[in-house]
């Protein structure tokens, strides 16, 4: 785990979570810190704080997936709701708004974990839409292709594709992906910029969607 934050008793007290949990971490003040203990040791899990003294968390966020898959949280200031919006379109995970309880942070950390570890239990592969998902590897192929999911993209077409033809309410997709209930709203704003960004990348024509379909004043299903 890498856990980014220009302040120091932020770091420590989620450090001292992480360890208690047995997750082994590193800590990195600002943008040049992250990037180097990055490159030297690709990490399992960001803990990211947008507000960063040398370089926008957003900016840093948009640099790891430029080149990684690795699953990234968010740290926000409350109210930031643009923040959290344009993160999670950059490809983060997840976010937690400051001030935030540190269980509620391990809560989001050992979700996005298990379900990594739930999928590569369950059916090995899936074929469905032009697309082939595979568990084992956290891949998908579409006509040859291989497709650059984040770990909450894959998560979230598993879930769909696993259900073919079922209408998932944006509430279910959020207790069923992200592993609990959210506050009104925004799970909500959460699921939808992920299903937007899953779309553009399995999707023909993402803006007339034929495998991810909106169900209006329901939610989404996948369509084999």
């Amino acid at each position: 785990m890498l856990v980014v934050d220009d302040e120091a008793l932020v770091r420590d007290v989620v450090v001292r979570y992480l360890d208690h949990e047995g997750y082994a971490s590193r800590q990195a003040a600002d943008g040049a810190q992250a990037r180097v203990a990055i490159e030297e040791q690709a990490p399992h899990l960001v803990i990211l704080d947008v507000m960063l003294p040398d370089v926008n968390g957003l900016d840093l966020c948009r640099w790891i997936r430029a080149s990684s898959e690795v699953p990234v949280i968010l740290l926000t200031a409350r109210g930031e709701e643009q923040d959290r919006i344009t993160g999670l379109e950059l490809g983060a995970d997840d976010y937690v708004v400051k001030p935030f309880s540190p269980r509620e942070l391990m809560v989001r950390v050992k979700t996005i974990l298990r379900r990594s570890d739930r999928e590569r239990t369950a059916v090995p592969r899936l074929e469905a839409g032009g697309l082939t998902i595979c568990a084992q590897t956290r891949e998908v192929v579409k006509e040859g292709r291989a497709l650059g999911l984040t770990a909450t993209e894959f998560d979230l077409l598993w879930c769909l594709a696993s259900y073919p033809r079922v209408v998932f309410s944006r509430e279910q997709l959020m207790a069923q992906v992200w592993g609990y209930e959210s506050a009104p709203g925004v799970g909500t704003s959460t699921v939808t910029v992920h299903v937007r960004r899953l779309r553009e990348k399995v999707e023909d024509d993402p803006s007339k969607p034929r495998i991810i379909t909106t169900v209006w004043g329901l939610g989404y299903r996948f369509e084999p």
